[in-house]
């Protein structure tokens, strides 16, 4: 395995392009994802909105033996480069009149095997004392591409069909040019065969490794958690804005989302800026993250009460901050850890498969619950409860780990 790490600086042309690159494939994302949800409303078939979120997400549970082996076998620039066009061609089909689930379906794939690429470049770019804030740069540019392509996505939506989807196949473009800019970095860990079958025996590999790792166990469970949460919020949201703020249009669920980015972009830099020049959130210390985790249920269950804008907008953007300082240290974590073993890419598609199949079950869970004409209020006051037990178990395990090998040490 090719463990060579260029340890560029932060403020290079390398990581200007990855940022960039990102940006605008993620800006797009967004962007379709709200423009794909007011075409099924405006079609009268408002209840495939979470079929769209699995369509979404299920490539990246069918590709992950693959994707991560893709993206540790050839330079992660061209991977990122090829999975932005399978993202190009699904956005031009859903325009051309295609089933929006198939489109999306296809976006899907190509976010399946960009994702280990995006994440897992920045492993061979920078050295670990670099990899927090880098991350911390990496999942600001994301959110911040989040939070325009959700405002754009949802103002387009109520204005212009034809140009929402002008904007979002312009972006991906884009992210395919800026693409080429990235360095053209050697293969991680390349593998002998991408036989299919071998392929699904090395990610099972993978995956023991990695599920033996207490480090990246606890960061896979972490994330899997919080962006499993996060998806079925984003959703909960299209049916409690008419409910609770009696709001009708797209662009406010949308705002709504744009505000928890907000937030996640402050959590972000809380953990990757200040926090880490103070030593407060690193790799060697990353259980403080568990904070921001523990903060983010009690929220959700205020706002499933709330029936005023300003004072949900507010619990939406604090939901973001304390997501921002839970979910970054982990990820660096994760690729530290996969960068060590597997190969940040294997490392990344495995991660990628546990988050998007809690994202699945979560999903779900929530269109049964919308099925049986369950209260929006109700399921919402669920879930919440749901991430408490979650989370608060995943610290108890954790703390209770770290004080056994303190006591370890000690004899």
């Amino acid at each position: 395995m090719n463990t060579r790490t260029l340890n560029l600086p932060l403020a290079s042309t390398g990581m200007f392009a990855v940022l960039g690159a990102q940006f605008f494939s993620a800006l797009a994302d967004n962007a379709i994802l709200i423009v794909a949800i007011a075409l099924v409303k405006a079609r009268g078939a408002g209840e495939m909105a979470p079929l769209l979120q699995g369509a979404f997400v299920l490539p990246f549970i069918l590709l992950a033996p693959f994707v991560g082996q893709i993206a540790d076998g050839f330079p992660k620039g061209r991977v990122m480069l090829a999975a932005n066009a399978f993202k190009l061609i699904g956005a031009v089909l859903i325009a051309c009149g295609i089933q929006p689930i198939l489109g999306y379906g296809l976006i899907g794939v190509g976010a399946a095997v960009y994702s280990p690429a995006k994440y897992g470049i920045l492993s061979q770019m920078f050295a670990a004392d670099r990899l927090v804030r880098a991350n911390g740069m990496l999942e600001g540019s994301t959110i911040a591409a989040i939070l325009l392509g959700l405002l754009l996505g949802g103002w387009l939506a109520d204005h212009s069909m034809a140009w929402a989807f002008a904007g979002v196949i312009g972006a991906y473009a884009l992210a395919a040019a800026i693409n080429l800019l990235i360095p053209r970095l050697a293969p991680e860990n390349p593998a002998p065969t991408f036989a299919p079958r071998a392929l699904i025996r090395r990610f099972g590999q993978a995956l023991r490794t990695l599920m033996r790792d207490p480090d990246a166990r606890f960061s896979m469970l972490g994330t899997s958690v919080f962006w499993g949460c996060g998806s079925t919020l984003r959703l909960m949201l299209f049916a409690w804005v008419p409910v609770a703020l009696t709001i009708q249009d797209n662009q406010t669920p949308a705002n709504l989302m744009g505000v928890v980015s907000i937030g996640i972009v402050a959590g972000a830099a809380i953990a990757a800026g200040a926090a880490i020049a103070a030593g407060c959130i690193s790799l060697d210390k990353v259980n403080r993250s568990l904070i921001g985790g523990l903060l983010i249920s009690p929220i959700v269950l205020c706002l499933a009460h709330i029936n005023q804008l300003l004072p949900a907008s507010l619990l939406m953007a604090t939901i973001g901050v304390c997501g921002g300082i839970f979910v970054v240290p982990l990820n660096a974590l994760l690729q530290q850890r996969g960068h060590e073993s597997v190969g940040a890419g294997n490392a990344l598609a495995v991660q990628n498969s546990m988050e998007n199949t809690v994202m699945l079950l979560f999903v779900g869970a929530y269109s049964l619950a919308n099925r049986a004409d369950l209260a929006v209020g109700t399921a919402m006051t669920g879930f919440g409860l749901l991430l408490s037990v979650s989370i608060l178990l995943l610290a108890l395990a954790r703390l209770a780990r770290g004080k056994a090998t303190m006591a370890r040490s000690r004899c």
